[in-house]
């Protein structure tokens, strides 16, 4: 029976991935994992599948809320998809790596899956990739997450972004001091956390309050900008635990300091994401011009006690399909994501361009033949549609061959000995050439 296109179609919130798209997608990844890779940190690859109970220890109520869950006919227990990648790696390091010594740099990529309502547009699907630092306590490790983040994305060409800086321990010591609890205390870090600086004032004028801490509760939503909110803070607290915070956060941008990344640094110690799972520092990744985070990451102390390790722990993790969406027009990605040659045959013989052709990819160049017999004009348009960089038309004259490139349709001539050279796609796109 023939499917009608109806019955082919895709569940909502899931997308196949087109060689373009998944080209610019593992060109993000390879450059994200190669500045891991350069900080020391090893890969490890999770898998799909976790028993539900034993993935439910490392992850919060919200996303147990978002997780998909299906009951396994071999071992009758419930089996769940991950929904985020850090509690699996929280399992690993608990359970199979406790015999090496801390501590453990550990980066991953993979794919998690959430529900989402429908309503909403958004993907079920998540595209992970990031770092878990196991085993450090200390505002140089919390630090080292920041800059890893910074250099990341400067690896993929960045520049006009932001990393919001916060720490949890400060909005926890405020929220503690107040005395409020239940639905009070929720609701005023809703409020707190839409910046909603009236709604805040309504409930403190609602519940009793000590002078000080109501004056710690108003300036939360303000509490943000540059590293001068720090003195601001100072000047505002008074419970030990919001100072400790402000104390930690000092320290980090000091050795941000030294690393000369503080340009990029913005601070918000009203920010309220985490507080039921961050134990510290927390941060955020923001392109300008896009609405969402691009990474997200901060100290977590307490999940992989979870699992049986008693070890402090920080990291983070890039969102790669919001990453492409703010890096897709980048020209250095846009190539990776293009076949360099295609090559046209004009000669009845085909030896010559298969010796071309493994000469080419012996060089690097990614190379495909079009071994469909078809006018020059189709062939071309062929490389054009399917993001093909150059076609490299193979004449009857031995060692004679014409670069065209797919687009502006430009001709150059290129010499059979600028074949063993590096440098032979500048020289193509450099030149002139004839239209």
């Amino acid at each position: 029976m023939k499917l009608s296109p109806s019955d082919i179609s895709l569940p909502r919130g899931v997308s196949d991935y087109l060689p373009v798209a998944s080209a610019k997608i593992a060109s993000i990844e390879g450059r994200l994992l190669r500045v891991f890779e350069l900080w020391g940190f090893r890969r490890v690859i999770t898998p799909r599948l976790e028993f539900e109970d034993v993935l439910a220890s490392g992850i919060g109520d919200e996303l147990k809320d978002k997780t998909y869950r299906f009951d396994d006919r071999q071992s009758g227990r419930l089996l769940a998809i991950p929904p985020d990648i850090t509690p699996q790696i929280a399992r690993i390091a608990a359970t199979r790596m406790s015999d090496q010594p801390l501590p453990y740099r550990i980066s991953y990529s993979g794919r998690v899956l959430r529900q989402t309502e429908i309503q909403t547009g958004r993907s079920r699907e998540i595209f992970q990739t990031g770092v878990e630092l196991i085993g450090l306590d200390s505002p140089e490790a919390d630090a080292e997450m920041i800059v890893m983040v910074i250099e990341a994305m400067q690896a993929l060409g960045l520049e006009d972004f932001t990393i919001d800086l916060g720490q949890v321990e400060f909005c926890k010591g405020v929220f503690e001091a107040s005395g409020l609890s239940d639905v009070p205390l929720r609701q005023l870090r809703e409020a707190v956390s839409r910046k909603d600086s009236s709604a805040v004032a309504s409930l403190l004028v609602e519940h009793d309050v000590s002078p000080a801490s109501a004056r710690e509760l108003t300036a939360l939503p303000r509490l943000f900008g540059k590293a001068d909110v720090l003195e601001r803070a100072r000047q505002i607290v008074t419970n030990s635990r919001s100072l400790a915070a402000i104390e930690n956060l000092q320290q980090v941008l000091e050795i941000l300091e030294i690393h000369g990344v503080t340009d990029f640094i913005s601070l918000d110690l009203g920010e309220t994401r985490g507080l039921d799972y961050h134990s510290g520092i927390t941060f955020e990744g923001f392109v300008s011009g896009f609405g969402e985070s691009v990474c997200s990451g901060g100290r977590y102390d307490n999940l992989i006690a979870r699992y049986g390790l008693d070890a402090p722990a920080t990291g983070f993790t890039f969102n790669l399909l919001n990453l492409l969406q703010t890096v897709e027009r980048k020209p250095t990605l846009c190539r990776s994501a293009a076949t360099d040659f295609l090559l046209f045959n004009t000669c009845q013989d085909r030896r010559e361009a298969l010796r071309l052709a493994r000469q080419l990819r012996s060089a690097g160049y990614t190379t495909a033949r079009d071994i469909i017999r078809r006018e020059y004009v189709q062939s071309l348009e062929y490389a054009r549609k399917m993001n093909i960089r150059c076609m490299l038309v193979i004449g009857p004259d031995a060692g004679r061959y014409q670069a065209v490139r797919s687009h502006d349709g430009a001709t150059i001539t290129i010499p059979e000995e600028l074949f063993e050279k590096p440098g032979l796609m500048n020289y193509i796109e450099e030149s002139q050439g004839e239209n």
